[in-house]
């Protein structure tokens, strides 16, 4: 049998290394060509066309209003499709289709792999779906992943007795799968899945020695994504994301994943094809800001090279013509064991970054208070924080961090200096661009020179998400700590975490009324912080100034739960009594919020562009229309 070849990136067939199962059932005429023909015999026809695979990523929309270009399901594709074993399917819930839109197809369609990706608050979409397919007469091959189903792999299997589990990234695990379907390896051999009959993990990470830095996944340059779903993404007014890295530097005690104290970065000169392909189907959407969001937990990364391949990721970003956004640890700014070459360094490196496209970086500072910093094992003090702060704002470094509110070991002292940190009006220093490196780093450590410089801002409007609570998630070494305790409680499996109660029960109270207020605006201030993503200039301006608007009423609020504490003793009829109070102040509050966010909404409307701010005319009016105070445990584990 014949067939027509194309390597559609232009480059010849013999450059790239074929799949052990072609050798003698496939045959090309011209391997030195990108175009050539072939000849395939009925078992190379039946690998090509078999298995079908369908990945889908599930998704609750009226609780993430704007979609995100789905990497997880993207990345399976590609590794699947380097196989050159079946036929993949891409769906994604983001991007129109509903819960009832993926089970008929997985009905009428019948695939042979099912791939299902969940993340946090997906775990009911996730059951939904899963009792569908099992009741099927022939059910599909299916594996659940993503950060929810790892945490909970023996709730899921006792469930389903044929559920496989990816416990990772997923590509040598839909590799395999692959494979396995076709019977050239057993069950066993496949790399990092859980199922019944095997070893379970103990679902508990425990804060450990640093590891060195090492891959954490398949080769370095396999860590890019298929682009089925980015024209889709960009027509629900959307997100191109892609990795840079993969893994962490650092073992933070809330966090559960496995890949803590690993960390691997892809090399800079393989993203300029993936760069050139979507930079040709961001020229189809002229609307939406050029900006590639590099979803890494940490960009620059250890090593004696690390400032280098920062620079050369930066360059290749800059030279295809983009934007870019990022993620990394406070430590690459201040360092308590470097020196003063050291940290003039890495000013130039950040400044040179921002000349090199950086549009903003996400830091992790989750406290400024040394006890709860050192509970969480952030390996920072509040006082380099400050310092990184200053240095970040002085250099231009447009910035973004997160922050957690509120945890169940903290005590009253805690939440009070925590609120201080807060309110502080002395970290936000302006961008100095006539200063040198130098000047800047020994600066921001002169009183007299912060007086100078200071914005006068609050350090909270700098804050991603204001009044964030501690999910103690399974397997977290945090949730241990509150083990320990005699704190925790049920555990939630949709959440992928452990109730806990807060020691002191007036925090705790405190920490519920937050909780309801952040879910009361999630879905708006999520809006437009999706919109500052997509925009430029002027409009991205207006939509950041909305979003100070919620920080300013949350840190209102904050200030009214402190007081509101120090009028209460330290008993949990008394913590229950002040709910009451705390209830009277979120409703005031809220009402003062709506008539602040009318106002500045219109003039917001009126800077975007006509499907943008139909966009968020929508989404503000469904939330000046909502009533009372519920949950909707729309969280991050990371804060990202």
């Amino acid at each position: 049998m014949t067939w027509l070849v194309a390597d559609l990136s232009g480059e010849s067939h013999d450059s790239r290394e074929w799949p052990a199962w072609t050798a003698g059932h496939l045959e090309l005429e011209t391997p030195d060509s990108w175009l050539s023909a072939a000849s395939l015999d009925d078992h190379a026809v039946h690998r090509l066309s078999r298995p079908r695979i369908l990945l889908t990523a599930l998704y609750h929309p009226e609780h993430f209003p704007l979609p995100r270009f789905p990497l997880g399901i993207s990345d399976l594709a590609r590794a699947a499709r380097s196989t050159l074993l079946g036929e993949v399917t891409l769906t994604d819930m983001q991007l129109g289709v509903t819960l009832p839109d993926l089970m008929r197809d997985v009905i009428d369609d019948q695939p042979d792999i099912l791939g299902i990706s969940a993340t946090f608050g997906q775990h009911d979409l996730m059951i939904e779906l899963l009792d569908t397919v099992y009741r099927l007469s022939t059910p599909p091959l299916v594996v659940a992943g993503g950060s929810l189903t790892a945490r909970n792999e023996g709730l899921l299997l006792d469930r389903y007795t044929g559920l496989l589990i990816a416990r990772g990234a997923g590509e040598s695990t839909i590799a395999d799968l692959l494979t396995y379907w076709h019977g050239d390896i057993v069950q066993g051999q496949v790399h990092g899945i859980g199922y019944n009959g095997a070893a379970r993990g103990t679902g508990t990470m425990t804060i450990g020695r640093r590891h060195t830095a090492k891959p954490i996944s398949r080769a370095q340059d396999d860590i890019l994504p298929e682009l089925d779903l980015l024209p889709a993404t960009f027509d629900h007014h959307g997100v191109a994301q892609l990795e840079g890295s993969r893994g962490c530097t650092n073992f933070c005690s809330f966090c559960p994943r496995g890949h803590k104290g690993r960390w691997s970065g892809a090399e800079p000169a393989s993203f300029p094809w993936i760069l050139d392909q979507m930079g040709r189907i961001f020229d189809h959407y002229p609307g939406i800001s050029r900006t590639v969001y590099l979803v890494d937990e940490e960009f620059v990364g250890r090593g004696p090279d690390a400032v280098t391949r920062a620079l050369e990721m930066a360059n290749t970003l800059h030279r295809a013509g983009f934007r870019w956004e990022t993620s990394c640890r406070i430590d690459q700014v201040v360092r308590r064991d470097r020196d003063h070459a050291w940290h003039e360094e890495r000013a130039v490196m950040w400044r040179t970054l921002v000349e090199r496209g950086l549009r903003r970086c996400l830091f992790g500072v989750e406290s400024g208070v040394d006890s709860i910093l050192t509970r969480f094992n952030k390996e920072t003090t509040g006082e380099q924080n400050v310092l990184a702060i200053r240095t970040l704002s002085a250099l231009g470094v447009p910035t973004r961090f997160t922050y957690i509110t509120f945890d169940q070991l903290m005590t009253l002292d805690e939440l009070k200096a925590t609120h201080a940190f807060q309110g502080r009006t002395d970290l936000l220093l302006k961008p100095l661009p006539h200063l040198t490196p130098e000047e800047i780093v020994e600066g921001v450590r002169d009183p007299e020179f912060v007086a100078r410089t200071t914005t006068g801002r609050p350090f909270y409007s700098g804050i991603s998400y204001m009044l964030v609570s501690m999910e103690c998630l399974i397997g977290a070494a945090y949730t241990k700590q509150a083990q320990a305790a005699g704190l925790t409680g049920d555990i939630r499996p949709s959440m992928g975490r452990q109730d806990a109660r807060f020691a002191d029960p007036r925090i705790g109270a405190c920490s519920q009324w937050a909780q309801l207020w952040v879910d009361r605006n999630f879905a708006l201030d999520y809006t437009l912080k999706s919109l500052e993503k997509i925009l430029d200039g002027h409009p991205r301006q207006a939509v950041r100034q909305a979003r100070v608007v919620i920080k300013d009423a949350a840190y209102t609020v904050f200030g009214h739960m402190i007081q509101a504490i120090d009028g209460t003793s330290l008993t949990s009829a008394d913590a229950e009594r002040m709910g009451t109070r705390l209830h009277q102040v979120l409703d005031t509050e809220i009402r003062a919020l709506r008539e602040r966010m009318g106002l500045v909404v219109e003039q917001v409307i009126s800077a975007l562009p006509p499907e943008n701010a139909r966009v968020l005319e929508q989404e503000h009016t469904r939330w000046a229309d909502t009533t009372g105070w519920r949950l909707i445990n729309a969280a991050d584990p990371c804060g990202t």
